[in-house]
């Protein structure tokens, strides 16, 4: 394929399928799709999930994914994403330091915490089918949702670039075929209040039109202490629109959707950890404060989109789909590195993403062959802007970067499964991607704030770079996997897949830095590029599982192992460099790396009684288990020197455990839930050098829940959530610019070890340890009704 196929024209296909769609089609009727689990003792095998994009059963899917109904994540007082990891086994799901909003996310060590345009995700997130391509505005809070699914493990012939760790599937709501009001508020610990309303109705028997709205807020768990705001607050809104056509016969059907979100609440500022080293002022006993100086701009998060989504079941075998989406946001944060009132390494960011994509599949199943091939296009465009100003001998200096990031990648894709018997089957798909990336990447030195954020810069010097590149990479990722089903309620499988995330160039690199090959004393432009590129990294993992479901259902369990075979790993940074004679702040990624990660995983649910009450009365014990085993074999650091031996995984802790407790009981005309959950993780490493300062050692969190509903079909409810129940204070992120060895233990200038201090900058003056830390403590209470 020698060029891209343009977004209006797959858009235009798109659309010309919507039409087809809407005319008569002499096909069987379809079924319709099947809801989640909607009560909390439904077995976790009967849970309907599209992992391979078509409806199955969680107990018959040959991959590791874990399923949250709405009823589930109800009961628990899910509130977004990030709410999911506690009790998912090797995964993190994270807000990305600053913001509520950017998703840092890994699964089976793979991912990516860096949100700036050039650096692709490892985990895709996807919102009713459409990926979305930038973590900006990807923390999806949980409203209006009918489950949410997490797939482990390379999902790159299905889902495509970027999913080499896995994929997190959000499936909102289908309309229901009458009228139907939702409501939800909640008030609780920090102010905590939250609105939530849905509504939807039939219009005459072939349209069905939905809105939901969410409002939610909370005070900070802290102050800035500084600018006297709150910190660690929020304040969003957002929005859901949704229109529904099926034809009399039920064969063909689309879906528009439209969505809008807001995020006003303040930035969130870390807490340093070590005094100023110029200045002393001292650390802040409430690790939720913080003295940052910098509000300029005030951040605000705006993110939105539309999708269509076309069904045509055009024979008793063959079903057509096409899923076109348009997705746009915008960021605007200040990022106070330092966390003290001064203008010491202070960033001033914006963050715009863009994105078109579409795609076809086509469905087939029988009797003995089901599976689908499709065609997958994506346009997108990223761009960022970073006043980077840095306490130095120039007043008001500020070593700006900007970079603008075009790509397009287009793929074709099959996977089917045979049925040889009952009883055995295989599985065999494949995925080739051609995939463009264009950038621009700028640097330099000013007087004074840019343009964008209201200011009239001088420019000193020369940029240190002014860089245009286009890189063009293609891949091909398979999947085959053997399954066998000695009964109905149990399946073995052996799996082999691959994944793929997209190469590029370094957005913050420094053309000056680039190396003088030919010792020609010019850094010639394919010396620049070279030095720039990184290309993309792959995934090889193996993998073995079962599912089984004992005892009239009343045991449900999932287990799975791994190996994975980790090449060309980009490793992102960015350290203190020279830039025009003055400290500044450079990129540094390179392919440095190749590991292997082992691991293996559990859940499983025990019905312990049923029915001892009356019936619907249960109490249940599940649990999730995930150990992994991720080690560096080369690991190239700056200096040409294989430091492996010193390296370690971010954001992967060995062990992810959880168990949860719950009962259901008939209390007057309703019924109880009550479930507690206890959740640990061990050592996690936020970077891939150990820090002293900001590694988290393992810890433990606890949950309880208590839900009563009543009316018919449960029409209202009244619940009490407590989270984190102990108010454990732990890291989840943050930022390091301090001189270490290569093991990452503080060092003097003269390489002598300095545990507890004096310190010594890298970035800055002041000196630069600050952590952000997960919620502490929070009690509240939700009231549901529904009409």
């Amino acid at each position: 394929m020698t060029r891209l196929i343009s977004a209006r024209a797959v858009l235009y296909a798109g659309a010309a399928l919507a039409a087809f769609a809407a005319a008569p089609v002499s096909a069987q009727t379809a079924p319709t799709e099947a809801p989640a689990a909607q009560e909390q003792d439904v077995a976790d095998g009967d849970i309907v999930v599209t992992a391979r994009r078509r409806e199955e059963t969680l107990l018959d899917v040959p991959i590791a994914v874990t399923a949250f109904s709405a009823a589930r994540l109800e009961q628990t007082g899910a509130v977004d994403l990030t709410d999911l990891q506690n009790v998912t086994p090797n995964t993190t799901l994270k807000n990305a330091r600053g913001t509520n909003s950017t998703l840092a996310a890994f699964i089976r060590g793979v991912g990516q915490q860096d949100p700036v345009p050039g650096f692709e995700a490892g985990i895709g997130i996807y919102l009713d089918d459409v990926y979305l391509n930038r973590p900006q505005a990807a923390v999806l809070d949980v409203y209006d949702v009918e489950r949410i699914e997490v797939l482990r493990g390379p999902q790159g012939t299905l889902y495509g670039r970027n999913t080499i760790g896995g994929a997190v599937k959000y499936v909102t709501k289908k309309l229901p075929d009458v009228a139907e009001a939702n409501f939800k508020a909640s008030y609780g610990s920090f102010n905590q209040a939250d609105g939530i309303v849905s509504l939807s109705t039939p219009i005459g028997s072939l349209f069905k039109v939905g809105v939901a709205g969410a409002r939610l807020t909370r005070d900070g768990f802290g102050r800035n202490t500084n600018l006297n705001i709150d910190n660690y607050n929020k304040n969003v809104w957002a929005a859901r629109g949704t229109v529904e056509f099926e034809s009399p016969d039920q064969r063909m059907s689309i879906r528009l959707t439209g969505d809008y979100t807001e995020d006003k609440s303040n930035a969130r500022n870390g807490s340093r950890l070590i005094p100023g080293i110029v200045s002393g002022i001292p650390v802040q006993s409430n690790p939720f404060d913080t003295r940052a100086g910098l509000n300029s701009p005030r951040q605000n998060i705006q993110a939105g989109g539309l999708s269509m989504v076309a069904t045509a079941e055009l024979t008793d075998h063959l079903t057509l789909k096409s899923i076109s989406a348009f997705r746009k946001d915008r960021s605007f944060t200040p990022i106070d590195f330092d966390a003290l009132p001064a203008v010491d390494v202070d960033v001033p960011a914006v963050y715009r993403n863009q994105q078109t994509s579409q795609e076809f599949q086509l469905a087939y199943k029988s009797d003995k062959l089901n599976g689908l091939i499709g065609f997958y296009y994506l346009g997108a465009k990223a761009s960022t802007g970073f006043d980077v100003l840095l306490s130095t001998t120039l007043a008001n200096f500020n070593a700006y970067t900007a970079g603008d990031v075009r790509t397009e990648t287009s793929s074709i894709f099959g996977d089917f499964t045979y049925d040889f018997t009952d009883q055995f089957s295989l599985s065999l798909g494949g995925r080739y991607t051609w995939d463009e990336r264009s950038s621009y990447v700028f640097k330099a030195s000013y007087f004074g704030t840019t343009s964008e954020f209201g200011g009239n810069p001088i420019l000193i010097g020369a940029p240190s770079t002014d860089f245009r590149g286009v890189a063009k990479f293609k891949r091909f990722t398979p999947r085959v996997s053997v399954n066998f089903k000695p009964t109905a309620d149990h399946l073995l499988y052996a799996s082999y897949s691959e994944g793929f995330k997209g190469g590029g160039f370094d957005p913050r690199g420094s053309g000056t830095s680039a190396p003088d090959v030919n010792q020609d004393g010019i850094r010639s432009y394919q010396e620049i590029y070279n030095y720039l590129l990184f290309r993309p990294e792959i995934v090889k993992s193996y993998e073995i599982g079962y599912k089984g479901s004992l005892f009239d259902k009343r045991l449900n369990i999932a287990l799975d192992g791994f190996y994975s075979d980790y090449t060309d790993v980009q490793v992102p940074g960015s350290v203190g460099c020279i830039q025009n004679g003055v400290a500044s702040f450079c990129g540094i990624t390179t392919n440095a790396a190749k590991a292997k990660i082992k691991g293996v995983e559990a859940e499983a649910t025990a019905v312990l009684a049923r029915g001892f009450a009356g019936a619907g009365s249960n109490v249940s014990l599940s649990g999730t288990l995930g150990y992994i085993d991720a080690k560096y074999k080369t690991f190239i650091g700056p200096t040409g020197v294989d430091v492996a031996n010193v390296r370690v995984f971010q954001n992967t802790p060995d062990w992810t455990l959880s168990s949860t407790l719950s009962g259901t009981l008939p209390v007057g005309r309703g019924k109880v839930n009550a479930n507690t959950t206890i959740s640990y993780r061990s050592l996690t490493h936020q970077f891939e050098t150990a820090s002293p300062f900001l590694d988290q050692p393992g810890y433990a969190l606890w949950d309880a829940n208590l839900t009563y509903s009543f009316g018919r079909g449960g029409r209202y409810s009244i619940g009490v959530h407590a989270k984190n129940i102990t108010n454990k204070i732990y890291k989840t992120a943050g930022y390091q610019y301090i001189r270490t060895d290569l093991a990452g233990n503080p060092i003097s200038l003269t390489n002598v070890p300095v545990p507890n201090g004096p310190y010594v900058a890298t970035l800055g003056k002041e000196g630069i340890a600050t952590a952000f830390y997960g919620n502490p403590r929070q009690i509240f209470g939700t009231i549901t009704a529904k009409f």
